[in-house]
């Protein structure tokens, strides 16, 4: 599946009640799961817990994740930055390690060429007053050389509702800023997918693909609030060519393949995918090929 990808994770068993969270013990069996599945993309999970220890930071551990790259044939794009939300500088008053575990970060996906850090502006990292977010902008302006020198982007995902979240990103160099589309978080917020397309569409960078149900939790895709019809409707208007990320619940009973394997086939049965050459390719309404 050229432009599927799903969150690292996802095929691990849950720990401590968290739906994500970096499968310290089973991320390498992760790849060849993945290979299975015939996905071809991975988006990295990052946590303040073990930080230092995560491979992603970890530079004795890059060739092992340069290695499973090329076994397995995966291509790891993104990486979410959790533990930005775990730990948001932009509301501690002492963040100078912060800050700088931030570049550490930016440094990480430039060796191991990762192109997109999701920082998350939602739960503990909402922005919650004026002055937050003021605070946040002035940092993010100060470190956009160092993002442009290192070839990484920056893109937000964010709980604003639609005109404020265009006003935001406007704020930022669109070349070392932009948006991740979540879109069961849309669903739940019963945001209008046409209103959110229309005003920062030209933004979206990367896609996080689940359901949630109208201010509730997340579901097996099309049992939620997920208008899927009006969402390739949109990506088709914008002709959007990057990843899709599966970002869906898990699995009640830990059988965390067959859940995706679900989910996959839900996308199938909505044309959303289909198998063509051996490679799932992307289509819109109309049968007509979209993404390749």
């Amino acid at each position: 599946m050229n432009n599927l990808g799903i969150m690292q994770g996802r095929l691990s068993s849950i720990v401590n009640n968290k739906i994500q969270s970096f499968p310290e013990r089973s991320w390498t069996s992760e790849f060849s799961k993945i290979h299975k599945l015939k996905i071809r993309n991975l988006e990295w999970t990052l946590d303040y817990k073990n930080f230092y220890k995560n491979p992603l930071i970890d530079v004795n551990q890059h060739k092992k994740i340069f290695n499973l790259k090329k076994k397995y044939k995966i291509r790891i794009n993104s990486v979410t930055c959790d533990c930005m939300m775990q730990k948001p500088f932009w509301k501690i008053k002492n963040n100078k390690k912060l800050l700088s575990d931030f570049k550490k970060i930016i440094i990480s996906c430039s060796k191991l060429n990762l192109k997109y850090l999701v920082v998350p502006l939602v739960d503990n990292g909402r922005l919650e007053t004026k002055k937050e977010e003021n605070y946040f902008v002035s940092k993010m302006h100060e470190l956009t050389p160092f993002i442009k020198n290192n070839k990484v982007e920056v893109i937000f995902e964010s709980d604003y509702k639609p005109e404020r979240l265009q006003k935001f990103v406007k704020r930022f160099d669109s070349k070392a800023f932009g948006i991740n589309y979540d879109t069961g978080n849309s669903a739940a917020l019963n945001y209008d997918i046409d209103e959110e397309f229309k005003l920062y569409g030209r933004f979206i960078k990367n896609i996080h693909i689940k359901d949630r149900l109208k201010l509730g939790n997340t579901v097996r895709l099309g049992k939620g609030n997920t208008n899927f019809k009006k969402l390739l409707k949109n990506i088709k208007k914008i002709k959007y060519k990057k990843k899709l990320i599966l970002q869906t619940a898990r699995s009640h009973n830990g059988n965390h393949v067959k859940e995706i394997e679900a989910n996959i086939l839900f996308l199938k049965e909505k044309n959303i995918i289909w198998k063509k050459n051996k490679q799932y390719l992307l289509l819109d309404l109309q049968k007509e090929l979209v993404l390749a």
